[in-house]
């Protein structure tokens, strides 16, 4: 996986998987672009891991639900090297709210929710295809969540927003192919600040047990490991476009019935 030369957009790559993504892009040669809405502070330590491999860094504040801001974001990496030949769409919302609680989202939570999940991911996309058609090659991946293939996770809002950008994988897989590939990931429950900051510290560490003695591999899900399939198809996987690949130790599967050794 040979990123020499090439340049990454990640959006949302200041804190978590995005910044993971970009430090394992920038380790196999990418330049990156670190994109980041409030959280500047910690956009720099991602910028500073970046270029302490030997990449060449560009910091954009940019709300991906705005696009004015996406196509002002994909204009910055042109200016500077003059190609894009990666997009993680990596940035995303949600609110947490239980299922039942059917009053607990509004109108106008689904449209937020929806403007970064998914709008965002089209916007982003639709501003950096015109240069990967140009230069003949290039790679989209969308972080998606398995609560867009189960119908599980923060809220129904977050799950449905995730089950609209695999189904847009597809279709922008078949738009924009030969010259483009776009696929997806989707993790399940990951070790992150922003997972524990929206269910509380004894919520979370709750389900991060439950979910690591569920599932096959008995593991919960760190930035760095999903991050590794997301720099696969950005950077290889050239024969896979319109795919969406799971990324949670098997928690799909459901308990596993095996006989415990």
């Amino acid at each position: 996986m040979d990123g020499k030369g090439k340049v990454a957009i990640v959006t949302g790559s200041a804190t978590g998987v995005g910044a993971e993504v970009a430090r394992q892009l920038a380790e196999r040669g990418c330049n990156v672009v670190i994109n980041y809405t409030k959280s500047e502070a910690e956009a720099k330590e991602a910028e500073a891991a970046c270029k302490a491999l030997g990449a060449e860094t560009l910091m954009v504040q940019a709300d991906v639900s705005v696009d004015a801001d996406c196509r002002r974001m994909a204009q910055a990496a042109l200016d500077k090297w003059g190609r894009v030949d990666v997009l993680v769409n990596n940035a995303g919302t949600s609110k947490f709210v239980a299922h039942h609680d059917l009053e607990g989202l509004t109108a106008e939570d689904f449209q937020r929710i929806y403007a970064v999940n998914v709008i965002g991911p089209y916007q982003m996309t639709r501003a950096v295809a015109p240069a990967m058609q140009k230069q003949g090659a290039g790679s989209v991946v969308n972080v998606s969540s398995l609560a867009g293939v189960r119908g599980v996770g923060s809220s129904i809002a977050y799950a449905a927003s995730k089950g609209a950008l695999n189904n847009m994988t597809m279709s922008l897989a078949r738009a924009l192919g030969p010259e483009i590939r776009v696929n997806t990931v989707c993790p399940g429950f990951i070790d992150t600040r922003w997972l524990r900051s929206g269910l509380g510290d004894e919520t979370f560490e709750k389900l991060r047990a439950s979910v690591a003695k569920a599932n096959p591999l008995k593991e919960a899900s760190t930035p760095a490991e999903v991050a590794e399939p997301i720099v696969y198809f950005a950077l290889s996987a050239r024969h896979t476009t319109g795919e969406t690949l799971l990324v949670d130790a098997g928690t799909h599967l459901g308990a596993s019935m095996r006989v415990e050794r």
